[in-house]
């Protein structure tokens, strides 16, 4: 092969964006003349790092639209420190399946115990598996609804948090919400009704639910469909940020009396 050659293929791989394919083809090349290797094999790995390549740059490039708090997968999740957490369960969740047959994922537990960490691993598993996730807080997206219905806007917000396939909405009663706030969160619970999945956080049991969205109407509507396909994973354990103080012996672990269902 003459240079000439070599930077005809690079300009082809160029003008094909094969971004890795240009970069490594010199020297798979040389690989392949030097050992012998045969024509489909060297055309194999030179395909293979160039998918490896998009898809990373893919899931990377999803990963941050998602908006996620933080980048933590279930891989170090300490399980461990949350007995109450069936593993095999969460990673029956991790293959997605839940997205596919359009369940929702409600997780509930006192603040600390892992429910968002959980929520963005899982949300991690989606864009490895090809699906648009995208994540917020309870809090948030109801002031950007707000926002927009004052502004003429509602449609095209209520459509934002509609397209993603999987929408994650976290810490669902750390803030009061309003009547307002709550029709706002009824609406974009129907629009996703038996279309698209989601996973739901919360630091309040079902049944305290008509107190954080000041409606027991509402609120009912709302479960109404967000159980009606759906699965719950009930958290009972110490805070995660109260770890290092526990094995500092500062303070007492204390066994929850309820249990939040």
């Amino acid at each position: 092969m003459n240079a000439a050659q070599l930077e005809r293929l690079q300009e082809q791989c160029s003008r094909l964006r094969l971004v890795k394919s240009r970069e490594r083809i010199e020297a798979l090349l040389q690989e392949a003349s030097s050992q012998e290797i045969p024509y489909a094999d060297f055309l194999d790995r030179l395909l293979t790092e160039e998918v490896a390549a998009k898809t990373a740059k893919n899931i990377t490039m999803r990963t941050n639209l998602a908006r996620f708090p933080f980048v933590k997968g279930l891989e170090v999740f300490e399980f461990g420190y949350q007995p109450s957490i069936d593993k095999k369960q969460i990673q029956q969740l991790a293959t997605c399946h839940f997205i596919e047959h359009g369940e929702n994922v409600v997780i509930l537990g006192p603040p600390g115990v892992g429910k968002t960490h959980l929520a963005v691993g899982l949300g991690m598993k989606a864009i490895e598996a090809g699906y648009r996730v995208f994540f917020t807080t309870a809090a948030n997206m109801i002031a950007v609804l707000t926002r927009a219905l004052s502004e003429g806007r509602l449609e095209e917000k209520l459509k934002h948090y509609t397209v993603p396939r999987l929408l994650i909405i976290d810490e669902i009663g750390y803030l009061p919400i309003d009547r307002g706030g709550a029709n706002l969160f009824f609406q974009l619970i129907s629009r996703r009704y038996e279309r698209g999945p989601m996973i739901l956080t919360s630091n309040q049991s079902f049944g305290s639910w008509g107190e954080v969205f000041g409606d027991r109407v509402i609120a009912t509507a709302i479960l109404d469909r967000v159980l009606h396909h759906a699965i719950t994973l009930n958290i009972r354990g110490n805070s995660y940020r109260l770890k290092e103080k526990l094995k500092a012996g500062l303070i007492r672990s204390e066994e929850p009396t309820t249990t939040i269902n």
